[in-house]
C-alpha cells in the first residue's frame, strides 16, 4: 500500500502538472475551445481514444461481456470501423474544413452556423447540457466501483475523490489540460491493458487454452438468458433473438454509431492543424480503441472461466455476491482483485483511474462550453474574460449534476446508460451533422424538425416502450402499471435507435425538399 501510495502520488503530481501547462496556454476562448487548433497528432490520437474509452467500456462494457460473452467483440468491429476510420477519414476532415470556415469552436456552433439557427445551437446545446451528465456519471461510477472494491473505499469517498481531481485540471486548463492528461493517461492506459490480456491469459493457461475452457462453459449459460437466445459465451446469440437484438442493437450499434455524433469527440477534430496531420492521428487512436476494447471485451468473457474454476460459479452470479443482484458494473473490478497480485491490481487501478479521468475531463469540457458558450455566448470571436469565467462556471454546474446523477443511478448502469447517450445523440444530430457535411439542399426547416423528432421519438422509447431502460427510469410504471406499453412485443426489446434514427433521417429529407434551402450553403 505505501509503495502504491507513493506511485499514486507521483501520478497526481504528472497530472497536475499537465493541467497546469494547459493553464498556462490558455489564455483565449480558442485554448479554452479547440486548445488552439495546433495539436500534435499523438496527442490528438491518444487523446480522442483515451476520451472514448473510458471505465464505461473497461468496466461497463468489460463487465457486460461477462455476462454475454465474445459476442461483444462485433463493438470493437464498430468502434474501428466506424468510430476510427469513418469518424477521421470520412467525417474528420470535413468537419476539421467546415469548422475552420464557420470559425466554429463547438459542436452546437457548428451546427447552428451551418444553419443559421441560433435555435438549432441551443437546442442541442441543452440537450448536451441535461443529458451528457448521464454519460459522466456512467465513467465516474466505474471509476468509483473499482476504487471501491480495490482499497475497500467507501463508494461515495471514492466518487468525490475521482470527481474532484478531474475538476481541478478542467477547470483550470480548459481542453489544452484536457488534452495534455487525456495523452499521458491514454499511454498509462495502453500499458495496463497490455499486461492486463498477458497476465490473464498466464493464470487461465494460455491463449488456446482458455478460449476451450470458455467454449466448454456453454451449459452454464443461465436459464433466464438461455431462454432470451444465449447460446454460449463463446457464441453469438440465436438472431433476431431477444439477446441477439439486446447485443446487437443496444451495445454494438448503440455506440458503434452513436460515437460518429458524440460532442466530446467531434471536438478533437478542430484541435490539429490540418488534414495530414489527422490522418497521423488515425494511427495512434486506431490502434489505442483496437486494443483497448479488444482487451476488455475478451478478458470480460474469460473472467467466467476464472470463476468457474475457484469458485464454481460464473460472472453473473459472482457478480451477485453480496448485493441486490447480479451487476455488471462488478464483474472486471471483481475479477482484478480477486485474480492478480495487489501490487499488479494497483497498477491496473492507475489505468482505469486515467481511464476514468481522461473521458470525464472530456465530458466536463463539453457541459462547460454548451453551458457557457453557446446557451449564454454570442459569437466566436469573444476571447474576453468574461467567456472563460462562464466556461468555469458552467463546469461547476455540470460537475454537480454529475455527481448528483451518479448517486441516484441504480447498480448495474454502466453500459445502458452510455448506450442511451450515444444512442440520442446518433438520433438527434447524425443525420443534420452528415447533412451540413455533404448536402447542399439541406434546410434550416428540415434540420430543426429532424433534431427534434429524433430527440422526442428516441426519449418517448426510452422511458416507455424498451424494457430495458424504462425500468430504470420507472416512469412507465408509474404511469401505465408497467415496464413497457409494447408488453413483450419486439419493440420492448428492440434499441429505441433502430426507430429513431431512420425517422430522424426520413423527416430531415423530406422536410427540406418541401422547405426553403440555406441562402448560401455551407
Amino acid at each position: 500500500m505505501s509503495i502504491f501510495i507513493v506511485v499514486l502520488a507521483i501520478y497526481i503530481l504528472i497530472t497536475a502538472f499537465l493541467g497546469y501547462l494547459g493553464y498556462k496556454h490558455t489564455k483565449s476562448s480558442k485554448d479554452y475551445m479547440v486548445a488552439g487548433g495546433d495539436i500534435h497528432p499523438y496527442v490528438m490520437g491518444m487523446a480522442y481514444g483515451a476520451t472514448f474509452i473510458s471505465t464505461s467500456a473497461i468496466v461497463g462494457f468489460g463487465g457486460a461481456a461477462g455476462f454475454y460473452g465474445l459476442s461483444m467483440l462485433w463493438l470493437t468491429f464498430a468502434n474501428i470501423f466506424v468510430g476510427i476510420f469513418l469518424a477521421f477519414v470520412v467525417f474528420g476532415k470535413k468537419t476539421r474544413s467546415l469548422g475552420q470556415k464557420l470559425r466554429a469552436y463547438t459542436f452546437p456552433h457548428l451546427l447552428g452556423a451551418h444553419y443559421q439557427s441560433t435555435f438549432i445551437r441551443k437546442w442541442s446545446a441543452a440537450l448536451m447540457s441535461i443529458v451528457l451528465p448521464l454519460y459522466a456519471a456512467a465513467v465516474m461510477i466505474g471509476g468509483a466501483r473499482f476504487l471501491e472494491q480495490t482499497l475497500q473505499m467507501n463508494y461515495n469517498t471514492a466518487l468525490w475523490v475521482l470527481s474532484l481531481i478531474v475538476l481541478a485540471y478542467v477547470f483550470f486548463g480548459g481542453l489544452r489540460g484536457v488534452v495534455y492528461t487525456d495523452a499521458f493517461q491514454g499511454t498509462l492506459m495502453f500499458v495496463m491493458t497490455f499486461l492486463l490480456i498477458c497476465f490473464t491469459y498466464m493464470k487461465l493457461g494460455g491463449i488456446s487454452v482458455a478460449h476451450a475452457k470458455l467454449n466448454a462453459m456453454n451449459s452454464l449459460v443461465p436459464a433466464a438468458l438461455a431462454k432470451q437466445g444465449m447460446t454460449g459465451f463463446a457464441s453469438m446469440p440465436t438472431f433476431l433473438s431477444q439477446n441477439w437484438w439486446f447485443v446487437i442493437s443496444t451495445l454494438v450499434l448503440g455506440v458503434g454509431i452513436g460515437v460518429l455524433a458524440q460532442p466530446q469527440l467531434i471536438v478533437r477534430y478542430m484541435t490539429v492543424k490540418s488534414g495530414k496531420e489527422l490522418n497521423r492521428a488515425l494511427v495512434f487512436g486506431g490502434v489505442f480503441i483496437l486494443f483497448m476494447t479488444g482487451v476488455a471485451f475478451t478478458v470480460g468473457a474469460l473472467s467466467n472461466v476464472y470463476f468457474h474454476e475457484t469458485s464454481n460459479t460464473i460472472a453473473m452470479t459472482a457478480s451477485a455476491i453480496g448485493g441486490t443482484g447480479p451487476n455488471t458494473d462488478k464483474v472486471i473490478p471483481m475479477f482484478l482483485s480477486q485474480a492478480f497480485p495487489a501490487w499488479l491490481v494497483y497498477f491496473f487501478l492507475l489505468g482505469l483511474l486515467a481511464a476514468a479521468m481522461s473521458t470525464l475531463s472530456g465530458q466536463l469540457h463539453i457541459i462547460s462550453t454548451s453551458i457557457s458558450y453557446d446557451l449564454l455566448g454570442k459569437t466566436s470571436k469573444d476571447d474576453s474574460s468574461k467567456t472563460l469565467l462562464l466556461a468555469r462556471a458552467g463546469l461547476i454546474v455540470g460537475f454537480l449534476a454529475t455527481v448528483v446523477v451518479a448517486n441516484v443511478l441504480p447498480g448495474n448502469i454502466i453500459a445502458v446508460a452510455t448506450s442511451i447517450f450515444f444512442g440520442l445523440c446518433a438520433a438527434a444530430f447524425l443525420p443534420i451533422y452528415a447533412g451540413a457535411l455533404w448536402w447542399p439542399r439541406a434546410s434550416k426547416t428540415g434540420a430543426t424538425w429532424s433534431m427534434l423528432v429524433g430527440t422526442f421519438i428516441y426519449s418517448f422509447m426510452c422511458l416507455f416502450v424498451y424494457a430495458k431502460e424504462s425500468a430504470i427510469f420507472g416512469l412507465a410504471n408509474a404511469v401505465f402499471g408497467k415496464n413497457s406499453i409494447a408488453g413483450t412485443g419486439p419493440l420492448s426489446y428492440v434499441d429505441p435507435l433502430i426507430v429513431a434514427l431512420p425517422a430522424s433521417i426520413i423527416v430531415f429529407i423530406i422536410v427540406s425538399l418541401f422547405s426553403k434551402p440555406l441562402t448560401s450553403a455551407t
